[in-house]
Formats: C-alpha cells, structure tokens, sequence
C-alpha cells in the first residue's frame, strides 16, 4: 500500500520493513470485538435472585431451567431470567383495596360490584374476602396459563357467588362464616389444580360480612334480639344448671336416708323377732318366774318416768277413800 504526495513521490505511513496482512488485521478486529462483548456480558450478564424467590431461565423465549436464590448468569439478548417469588404469601383481595399494595394483582379496581351478591333467600348481602396464595410451580405459573393472577380472581369471584347462592343471609351474616370459608377454599384449590396455574391457595378469609346500608338498621334490631334471646337461654341455662344438680343432691340424700331407716327397721324387726323366740322358748320351760321376770323389767322401764310413786301395800284396806291421790288446789287470796 503506497500514497502519493503531491510532488509526486510515494511514501509509506508505515515503519521502514512493515508488511501489511489484511487477514490478520481482520483477525485482530474480530477479536478486539469479541473482548468487548465478554466484558460487556461479564459486566451485565448476571442477575440476583432474592432468597425468596426463583429465577426461571428462557433463551429466545423458551423454558431453559430453573435457578436458585443467588447469582445466575444469562447471555445478554439471548437469555432472560424472570423472578418469581415462589417463598412468599401473595393474597388477592375482594370488595377492598390495601393501599400501597407491592402486588400489583391484589387490589379490586371494582370492590362495590365484587361485594355484592345474593343469598340462598334471595336477599342482598355485602361480602368482602381475601385469598392467600403461594407459587408452587414456576414453569406452570408462567407458560401454564395466561395471566394466572386475573384467572384466579374470576375463579374465587364465581366460587364465592355460588358458595353465598347456597346459603341464607342468616347463615352469611352470622354463623355460616366457617363453613364458607372451609367450602370456598375447597372448590377454589380443586379448579386451581384443573386449570393448571401452578398456584397453592393457602386460606379463604372473610372480612367484615354486612348488609346493605338501606338494611342495617333493621339487621342491628334483629341482631339485638338475637343476642337478646341467646343471653336468656343462657340465664335459663344457668338457672338449670344449678337447680337440676342440687335437686338430684337431695333427691339421693333422702334416698339414703330411706334406705338407712329401712335397713334400721327391718334389723330392728329381726332383732325384736329373735328376741321374742328366745324368750318364748325360756317361758316355756319356766312359765312362772319369765313371767315375774318380764314384770319386773316392764316396771323397770315404767317407773323412772313417773312424776309421782305411790306403793300401796295389798294388805291395806280402805286407803284409797283418804289418801289425796290428786295435788291440793291452791287456797285463794282474800278479797279486800
């Protein structure tokens, strides 16, 4: 390679013996090239994953693998690393927005026509509720469904609608919250399941269940009396809880104590049999001196219990016409 000057002779910009190799300068670039593109992939090739979370990798587009928490290296414009928070509670919420929500799918862009619904009486009840979910499946979460966070939501809308459809507004408003709760989340994992969206729903929570605000104040009337009437069944309960026991109490004291006279009087009864036979027997053998003998003991026993003793020998006659047998009257004081 030569350049001419102007006054017609030629000069090299080349050192004196320099030989010029296109191929090699070609070389020479394509490697300069490459060493920029390692240290650019170097620099901006490696992604953080969260501990919370998994990357998933795609190479044009396509599921590639899975990575862990930590660094994960993707070929720049080849590679795409997509982070999904596989170890975190997400929840969507019904009839309500938290403000500030870091999901962008929890909050309800339309609560009042969410919370709406008909009961099984065709009455109108307001009924706000939360659904808590993990990922469990990264690949399913993002190529099993499109948008697996709105299906979800139009799942529980219309699993919850046909749960309330079920049930009275009694049940709803009152003591039906469990058996809701424990129904919705069932027939909301089976369809998650069906549908594929790599989802585990954790828990069905309603929030504060309530009538329409043109019926609340018929609703707090009866759910006075309500409240009114399960305090008097439980005063009645009560009453009966301690009135039942302390009569049985003493229906069983007396029954004992009917059963110890009985058992005293049928003993005494035998005793006194027994003895009878006993001195049958002795007044058969002696008539006369069982005879004295059970005269002296009868005396024995009759005596001491008199105010007043008088022996009267048989021998003397005509006591009785001048003994005073009965107390003197008193003598009455003198009149003035």
């Amino acid at each position: 390679m030569q350049i001419t000057t102007s006054s017609g002779s030629s000069a090299s910009p080349f050192p004196p013996g320099f030989q010029f190799h296109p191929f090699r300068f070609v070389l020479g670039i394509i490697g300069f090239i490459g060493i920029i593109i390692t240290l650019f992939s170097l620099l901006f090739g490696f992604v953080s994953i969260p501990t919370n979370s998994v990357g998933v990798k795609l190479r044009f587009g396509a599921f590639q693998s899975t990575e862990g928490p930590g660094l994960a290296y993707a070929i720049p414009y080849m590679d795409e690393i997509l982070i999904v928070p596989t170890q975190r509670l997400l929840k969507l919420e019904f009839g309500f927005t938290t403000p500030q929500a870091t999901n962008g799918f929890q909050g309800d862009n339309q609560p009042e026509d969410t919370e709406t619904m008909i009961t099984g009486d065709l009455n109108t009840a307001l009924v706000p509720w939360v659904v808590q979910y993990r990922i469990i499946d990264p690949k399913q979460y993002l190529f099993g469904a499109r948008e697996p966070e709105q299906t979800l939501r139009d799942l529980s809308e219309s699993v919850m609608r046909e749960v309330i459809g079920d049930r009275t507004v009694d049940e709803v408003l009152t003591i039906g919250r469990q058996e809701i709760e424990t129904a919705s989340l069932d027939r909301l994992a089976k369809l998650s399941s069906e549908y594929g969206l790599g989802l585990q729903i954790q828990q069905v929570q309603l929030a504060t269940v309530r009538p329409p605000p043109a019926v609340q104040a018929a609703f707090n009337e009866v759910n006075q009396a309500q409240q009114e009437k399960q305090t008097a069944i439980n005063q009645a309960w009560a009453i009966y809880n301690d009135a039942v026991p302390n009569a049985r109490g003493q229906a069983k004291e007396r029954q004992k104590q009917a059963e110890a006279y009985a058992f005293r009087r049928v003993n005494q009864a035998k005793g006194d049999a027994e003895k009878f036979t006993l001195l049958l027997t002795e007044y058969s053998k002696a008539p006369e001196i069982t005879q004295r003998r059970l005269y002296f003991e009868s005396m024995q026993s009759i005596l001491p219990a008199l105010d007043r003793k008088v022996i009267v020998d048989e021998s003397v006659k005509g006591i009785l016409q001048t003994l005073p047998l009965l107390p003197a009257s008193p003598t009455p004081a003198p009149q003035p």
